[in-house]
């Protein structure tokens, strides 16, 4: 099983961003697959390492192709790798996401990126009543030194049913509750890059333990599962 993220992988996109078209990627193919076999390999030892401290249910590589119906950006192929990790459903809430792309641009992110109506309001619900958990978890020095604060949409004033100038608003206003770091290209070829990932990945943890904990209890506490 691979461990790192093989430097043909960066070489192989800065390529096909020059060469986005079928004929270009058709001849390449016998190369990408080989790539994204070993990529494969790499995603699914960090899912291995996650499981030492999480419960990973499903570990997702998403394919090159690009959905080019409704998007006004023709190119056919994607020029990164992208995979999710999935928690084990009902009771552990929160998701992984590994992205890999040249010239600096990979990333790695966590949290809810399309929380169900019915989740949000709940999460809305408990900052309102009470933000002292959530905001002692932002204020940890490791974990704000790893991760930074929340990134994603936003309202720009209070939900329906709201108070607008309520103490926790910033929060209550969220639409995305999500993490990101990003990673330089050497980073991501380091031979200890995929264990720094789990590491960061790691230090999410109280987040989503609190996280799990409000979406699977009503407003009294009370267990839903």
């Amino acid at each position: 099983m691979s461990t790192t993220i093989p430097k043909e992988t960066l070489t192989f996109f800065k390529k096909l961003t020059k060469n986005n078209d079928r004929d270009w990627f058709n001849e390449h193919k016998p190369e990408f697959k080989a790539i994204e076999a070993k990529v494969k390999s790499a995603y699914n030892h960090l899912g291995q390492l996650m499981n030492t401290h999480d419960q990973i249910e499903k570990i997702k590589i998403f394919r090159i192709y690009r959905d080019v119906r409704f998007s006004k950006n023709k190119l056919p192929y994607k020029t990164h790798f992208g995979g999710s990790f999935t928690r084990k459903k009902p009771e552990l809430r929160g998701g992984y996401y590994l992205h890999i792309q040249p010239n600096n641009e990979s990333f790695i992110a966590t949290g809810f990126w399309e929380p169900n109506k019915e989740d949000l309001f709940r999460i809305r619900k408990e900052f309102e009543m009470d933000d002292t958990e959530m905001r002692d978890i932002l204020k940890n020095k490791t974990f704000s030194e790893t991760w930074g604060g929340f990134v994603g949409d936003e309202l720009k004033t209070a939900p329906k049913g709201f108070d607008k100038e309520h103490s926790a608003i910033d929060l209550i206003r969220r639409k995305q509750f999500i993490f990101t770091k990003k990673y330089t290209d050497k980073e991501v070829l380091d031979t200890d890059f995929l264990k720094e990932v789990d590491k960061s990945f790691k230090i999410i943890r109280p987040y989503f333990d609190y996280m799990s904990d409000v979406l699977t209890t009503n407003l009294n506490g009370e267990s839903l599962l």
